[in-house]
């Protein structure tokens, strides 16, 4: 290689390398957590963060995440396109507002299992008419499935963008389902996504009996048609806590069509514009 030869490659390499870090991303994510409540819901957010990052470098956006919940502002919030709960909601009315502010202002957001969880009296009471009541719709817990296992999901809306080129129905990875106090079917605005398919029942193994589901309607994900969102009920890992040794015996992203599933929803979200 002449000398000539040799500087032009070398400018064409920082050139390149200059491009790679000036490249702004598609969007921006910032997922809160808390991972202090269940070991199922910690295995579950220490997961998530390896998917995440994986899918932000493979999909061209940023991928942040914190437990701490103060940055739950209006200055922190609007850097970001999307907003993630990954198992708890913010605490403080002040947090509360802001995310009631940016939501009604075209944020977009994405929750997963016990980020909806509420139940008067409980350490998470149903404090927060907004989020339970007009934004999810689902009102407070009312039951769950136990031990955790999979289930067949049938998709509920073909058409919508996040259940693009699903199948049907889908074996799920194994979790935790809750039933909800308000039916979502009667909510003119939820759009119900993914629901349990009837060929899961009896579904749960016990050993108490009234967490073994044998027949009913339990929405799995769905959207809120006057807020950009999705809540799904996915992300509560089995655990070996009978064998003593508290070890992640199942994994929510292990899973290829659900896994479509919640890239298609961050997609979704984040090509909207706030």
């Amino acid at each position: 290689m002449t000398k000539f030869n040799f500087l032009i490659a070398c400018f064409m390499l920082l050139l390149a390398n200059g491009y790679a870090q000036t490249k702004q991303p598609k969007f921006k994510v910032l997922a809160f957590f808390t991972g202090k409540s269940d070991l199922a819901h910690i295995s579950f957010v220490k997961e998530s963060h390896d998917w995440f990052f994986k899918q932000a470098a493979n999909n061209g956006f940023q991928y942040d995440t914190t437990s701490n919940w103060n940055k739950m502002n209006n200055d922190t919030l609007s850097k970001y396109n999307v907003v993630v709960f990954l198992d708890t909601r913010p605490p403080k009315a002040e947090q509360r507002a802001a995310f009631e502010q940016y939501m009604e202002h075209g944020g977009a957001w994405i929750g997963f299992h016990f980020s909806a969880f509420a139940l008067t009296p409980s350490a998470f009471p149903q404090d927060w008419d907004w989020y339970h009541e007009k934004f999810l719709g689902s009102g407070q817990y009312g039951s769950n499935t136990w031990r955790p296992t999979s289930a067949i999901l049938r998709v509920e809306d073909k058409k919508h963008p996040v259940t693009k080129g699903l199948p049907t129905t889908f074996k799920a990875s194994p979790n935790e389902w809750y039933r909800w106090e308000h039916d979502l079917r009667k909510n003119k605005d939820i759009k119900i996504l993914l629901a349990v398919d009837s060929s899961s029942f009896p579904l749960g193994t016990g050993p108490k009996q009234h967490e073994i589901w044998h027949s009913g309607y339990y929405p799995v994900a769905w959207t809120n048609t006057k807020y950009r969102m999705i809540y799904v009920n996915m992300g509560h890992n089995d655990m070996d806590y009978e064998g003593g040794t508290n070890a992640t015996l199942s994994h929510t992203f292990d899973n290829d069509v659900q896994n479509k599933l919640i890239l298609q929803s961050l997609l979704w979200l984040g090509k909207g514009k706030k």
